[in-house]
């Protein structure tokens, strides 16, 4: 079992940056495969990014590519959303979340079993 918590939201304008981070407990953190999602006022639960359990191989959803980042720090337990060039419509909750049984990124929150209690994120225009 892992227990995780974000940290690093917070209210930025249109362009701006941040860096989220989603710490982990327990000794099994290598052993999942992470992900970020997403969660606006009034919308489904969306994927943003995972990342494989070494951290060779991530996978960023379509409108996030080339301004947000997924990556993890094992020895530190801990993952990391870097999010660049930020839009209003990045505004959401973001929830980091550990796949344990996958052994490949999946993308449906279903199959993520672990949950932190999510961090706000919201952007100005």
């Amino acid at each position: 079992q892992v227990q995780l918590a974000e940290s690093g939201g917070g209210l930025v304008q249109t362009g701006g940056s941040l860096r989220l981070s989603c710490a982990a407990s327990g000794r099994t953190f290598s052993r999942n495969i992470m992900g970020w999602f997403r969660q606006a006022p009034g919308k489904e639960r969306e994927f943003v990014a995972a990342i494989t359990r070494g951290g060779g191989s991530t996978y960023h959803t379509d409108s996030v590519k080339g301004r947000f980042t997924i990556s993890r720090d094992n020895a530190k337990n801990t993952l990391y959303l870097q999010m660049n060039s930020l839009k209003p419509e990045d505004t959401a909750v973001y929830y980091c979340a550990a796949d344990s049984t996958g052994s490949f990124i999946r993308v449906l929150s279903t199959n993520y079993e672990y949950w932190g209690q999510g961090t706000q994120v919201t952007v100005s225009s």
